[in-house]
């Protein structure tokens, strides 16, 4: 089960005023387990676009920390999951490499939120997603991804580590458990809801 905990409460899903589909990126570094989340969740088989790391990607691709990952995904990740009646959610991942990181804006379009995958052994390595999301003003809640052997640390701890607003909910999650995947992403949707509720002009 994930453990949530963003800094304010965010209201439940009001499933009459929701559209029938959302769009969700899940984003991320190299390695930081979005092909493992879109392949947890989705009630499709997903469809991935991997290819193997070949020697021509040494110096280009950075694999420390994950000198064990044989594939990357070239282009995205792609999923769909319902969470209620009516309510479809479709799961892109993007490339975590560099070199495809001109995709990003494609993939972007018409999207509700994003959640962020991160890994605390290699936290840099998702500082650019968090500068993308930023920029564009897209919601997203960042989510600690649980590998084996990597240490656990406080929420705060990892919120000063990757310099996130106060108001930016961090997860703790499993991209390997479907139920804490599931909760992570209602955690998302509430969370771009309840921003999009406080941006609504009152009447």
């Amino acid at each position: 089960m994930s453990r949530i905990v963003p800094r304010g409460k965010t209201p439940p899903l009001a499933t009459d005023d929701l559209p029938q589909a959302v769009k969700i990126l899940v984003a991320g570094g190299f390695g930081t387990g979005k092909t493992t989340l879109v392949s947890t969740i989705s009630e499709i088989t997903p469809f991935h676009t991997e290819e193997s790391l070949t020697r021509a990607s040494i110096g280009i691709d950075d694999t420390h920390g994950v000198e064990l990952k044989a594939t990357t995904t070239v282009a995205m990740d792609f999923g769909r999951i319902t969470i209620r009646d009516r309510l479809d959610l479709f799961l892109f991942g993007t490339p975590g490499q560099d070199r495809f990181w001109f995709m990003w804006d494609e993939l972007a379009a018409g999207a509700l939120c994003a959640v962020i995958l991160v890994d605390t052994r290699r936290l840099p390595v998702s500082f650019p997603s968090i500068d993308y999301f930023e920029r564009r003003r897209l919601p997203f809640v960042v989510a600690v991804n649980s590998f084996s052997g990597s240490r656990a640390y406080p929420v705060e701890t990892v919120r000063a580590a990757l310099d996130l607003n106060p108001d930016v909910p961090i997860v703790i999650c499993d991209a390997r458990q479907r139920r804490s995947v599931k909760d992570l992403l209602i955690n998302a949707l509430e969370h771009a809801l309840a921003i999009e509720e406080r941006a609504a002009p009152r009447e």
